[in-house]
């Protein structure tokens, strides 16, 4: 057997995968280029064995068109890969969220580690946490296609399948929507110039009561005041336009600056009197607040990305 028709076929198995479906497709080929050689020359001799390879194209191109056929999920799966994505980041959303309110590390091994997680290192890690849930779901898609077996994934009946998920639509209530929004941060916004702050114990804006500390006041008021010009503008964009990234946009925007309110420092902020027994409670019911708000604002973010992700793939 010719040293170049092996290394040849080498070249070809280095772009094929499954021992099996490589070595058939390879004898397969083995044999075609055998009598290829035969037929043109008489007789299979090195130089005839090297005009049919010749003929036969560059190993990769031939590999391709025996993968032309062998889809990396099968289509019935497809489906499944946002389904699946969703649901498992869904849980490793709640996860995290209990991990940055309890302030503890546990582990169910082998299958999960959560460590201690501030707010900032929570936002850091999800991302991660997604793209790991998507391959994790993408491999065992791929590994059921590859066992070719008829195999029927389970799916809650009463869930909403994200096929059936519309993109908003223009409407009246977009409109009121924006005018309420448009309201809300005009009133804000008249509250801080008066005042200088958004946090008054009394409703006298010519000689405000204070809330929070100086600092603390402004530094929050800002925060609260960006996430309501946010909302804003975000209302503003839905009255032209449907597109999920204004979503994606807004919901990142506001995942950032709910970071920010949770970084606070809770210490000492308060310019009026609370008693010390009642600080902690109050410091840990207003972080759950907001890392429920998170919760539900990164499912959102999560949602459209994957509906936008959906829409390319069947495009191409």
């Amino acid at each position: 057997m010719s040293e170049k028709l092996e290394a040849y076929l080498d070249e070809i198995g280095h772009f094929l995968s499954g021992r099996a479906e490589r070595e058939e497709i390879l004898s397969e080929i083995r044999s075609h280029i055998l009598e290829k050689a035969a037929a043109e020359r008489g007789v299979a001799s090195d130089a005839a064995l090297d005009a049919a390879i010749a003929a036969y194209g560059p190993a990769r191109r031939v590999a391709e068109t025996y993968l032309d056929d062998a889809p990396i999920i099968a289509p019935v799966y497809k489906r499944f890969l946002a389904r699946y994505t969703a649901l498992l980041f869904g849980v490793h959303a709640l996860l995290t969220v209990f991990a940055v309110a309890s302030k503890g590390t546990f582990v169910i091994f082998p299958f999960l580690f959560m460590p201690r997680l501030g707010v900032i290192d929570a936002l850091m890690y999800l991302p991660t946490a997604f793209l790991a849930d998507l391959g994790f779901v993408a491999l065992a898609l791929h590994l059921i296609t590859r066992s070719r077996k008829d195999i029927r994934l389970p799916w809650p009946r009463f869930s909403v399948d994200l096929d059936e998920v519309r993109p908003p639509k223009k409407a009246v209530w977009n409109i009121l929507g924006f005018a309420l929004m448009l309201v809300v941060t005009d009133f804000a916004l008249y509250v801080y110039y008066r005042a200088h702050t958004l946090f008054v114990i009394n409703f006298d804006l010519d000689a405000p009561r204070h809330l929070l500390t100086p600092d603390a006041d402004k530094r929050v008021s800002l925060i609260v005041l960006a996430m309501l010009a946010s909302g804003t503008a975000a209302a503003f964009a839905r009255i032209f336009t449907s597109s999920r990234w204004v979503e994606i946009a807004s919901d990142s925007l506001s995942l950032v600056l709910i970071g920010l309110l949770v970084r606070q420092p809770f210490e000492g902020v308060f310019a009026v009197p609370v008693p010390e027994r009642v600080l902690p409670y109050l410091k840990t019911n207003v972080r759950i607040v907001l890392l429920v708000i998170a919760a539900f604002v990164a499912f959102d973010l999560v949602k459209n990305l994957i509906a936008i992700g959906r829409r390319r793939l069947a495009a191409r």
